[in-house]
């Protein structure tokens, strides 16, 4: 089994991007890969509850985070220091994630076998 670490970097709407890594952390996790994700940067906008994307004309993927664990998708952490610069906390999260700081987050990116970045 793989360790495959995910990496968010992109806020959900205007691009695909996050749309996409989501697709392939899910896709990854049935073909029983450990996978983890990490919400950095404008990626932890993805985390953000109450989202519309309808409203801008976009599909509403951000709701199937919350279908994270049924994929066994457990590991699942934010930056604390991009929450922070974005004025929001784990409050704001429509999931739960565990808060990292750079370094830890280094050190879990260390762990895994591959690491994709969207």
């Amino acid at each position: 089994m793989k360790k495959i670490t995910v990496v968010f970097r992109h806020a959900p709407h205007g691009s695909a991007c996050s749309r996409e890594g989501l697709d392939f952390a899910l896709l990854s996790a049935s073909f029983e890969q450990q996978v983890t994700l990490i919400f950095v940067d404008d990626g932890v906008l993805n985390l953000l509850a109450n989202q519309q994307p309808a409203q801008i004309g976009c599909r509403d993927f951000i709701a199937t985070f919350k279908a994270l664990s049924l994929y066994d998708i457990e590991q699942v952490f934010v930056c604390q220091q991009s929450l922070q610069a974005r004025t929001l906390n784990l409050e704001h999260c429509a999931i739960s994630v565990e808060p990292l700081e750079p370094e830890a987050i280094t050190a879990q990116l260390q762990l895994a076998d591959e690491v994709f970045v969207y």
